[in-house]
């Protein structure tokens, strides 16, 4: 319990300090409700970090029914390079694991995705290595240290087709509709079987590289922050209660940091079910459940400003297949 209120007494600053600040202006980076099933796609450094090769799929329609709304789809995969697979050694084919694999310090990762909010989309991919320290062990479960590094690029386009606007407009006449920005992420973070933290960064060189512009005008591409936490709090043998932060920023810090706050309740480890708010913008309900290798999420965002009066809210739905618990069909894991 000491090291649960020394966590809490090294996040709670950062949260408090966060409500400081008012919403958040629009972002160069798309949402996600869901971060916490897929940490991957916002910290680099979690790429294999639980040992499995994931393949995850996410969609996400904001604001359904208003024209022009934003919309994400991104498709990632991470795995983690093995030295020795603790799962085909020393335990069953059909054994419940508790540790997945000891081990093997690379992850590897990628995704691709498309963005789109109105006449902006930015449709690109990323790919991260990751590197994994042990620093001891905590209930006989590995502590992590991991850093994550990644390069990303995207096309930056504008689409006026069927838009009513100002032919003369100096912004849409003098920018290129269509520019392709390479770019790099990092993150960090460290991880127990009882609490977690993180920091991730996008756009470290901010966008600086360009090709097909022509404009030669300039260009300001935004640096985004994301802060995360948790605790795990066993309830019972079999329920336990995740309360979790996400704090987001950007360049423009001192108007455009937002923080998500959210209790998740798990059964089993199978099954969960949480609320989230999002500061300045929704109230997120989200629920999900695990089979065999396969876990579904879908999460609803009860927008909370006047825009709920023109839509029905925001849906996301979020895919992932587990591989590496069958020590007969992925024998491979074992490479390194």
């Amino acid at each position: 319990m000491i090291k649960y209120m020394r966590f809490i007494k090294i996040i709670f600053p950062v949260i408090t300090f966060s409500f400081m600040f008012g919403a958040v202006v629009a972002q160069q980076v798309p949402m996600y409700s869901q971060y916490i099933m897929n940490g991957f796609l916002i910290n680099p450094s979690l790429a294999g970090r639980d040992g499995y090769t994931t393949v995850n799929l996410t969609v996400r329609q904001q604001w359904v029914g208003l024209a022009g709304a934003p919309s994400t789809y991104a498709a990632s995969f991470q795995t983690r390079i093995l030295k020795n697979s603790y799962i085909s050694k020393s335990t069953s084919v059909r054994k419940k694991l508790i540790k997945p694999t000891k081990g093997g310090k690379v992850g590897l990762g990628g995704y691709i995705f498309n963005d789109n909010n109105g006449i902006m989309k930015r449709t690109g991919m990323q790919a991260t290595y990751a590197y994994h320290l042990s620093l001891g062990q905590t209930g006989g479960y590995p502590n992590n240290l991991s850093f994550g590094l990644a390069l990303s690029a995207y096309q930056y386009a504008i689409n006026t087709d069927g838009l009513i606007y100002d032919h003369d407009d100096p912004l849409l006449n003098t920018y290129d509709r269509s520019v392709f920005i390479p770019d790099f992420n990092f993150g960090a973070s460290f991880t127990t079987s009882k609490y977690y933290a993180g920091f991730a960064m996008t756009n470290i060189i901010r966008g600086s590289l360009l090709f097909a512009d022509t404009s030669n005008n300039q260009r300001s591409e935004l640096g985004h922050y994301f802060l995360t936490g948790g605790i795990k709090f066993p309830l019972t043998t079999d329920w336990e209660i995740e309360p979790s932060a996400l704090i987001k920023s950007s360049d423009m810090f001192f108007k455009s940091v937002q923080m998500d706050l959210t209790a998740r309740v798990r059964y089993k480890g199978d099954y969960w079910a949480g609320l989230s708010w999002r500061t300045g913008d929704a109230i997120v309900l989200m629920m999900g459940f695990k089979y065999d290798r396969f876990l579904l999420a879908y999460a609803f965002d009860f927008t909370l400003t006047d825009i709920r009066t023109q839509s029905f809210g925001t849906h996301e739905l979020t895919l992932a297949v587990k591989f590496g618990e069958s020590a007969r069909r992925y024998r491979w894991i074992n490479a390194y």
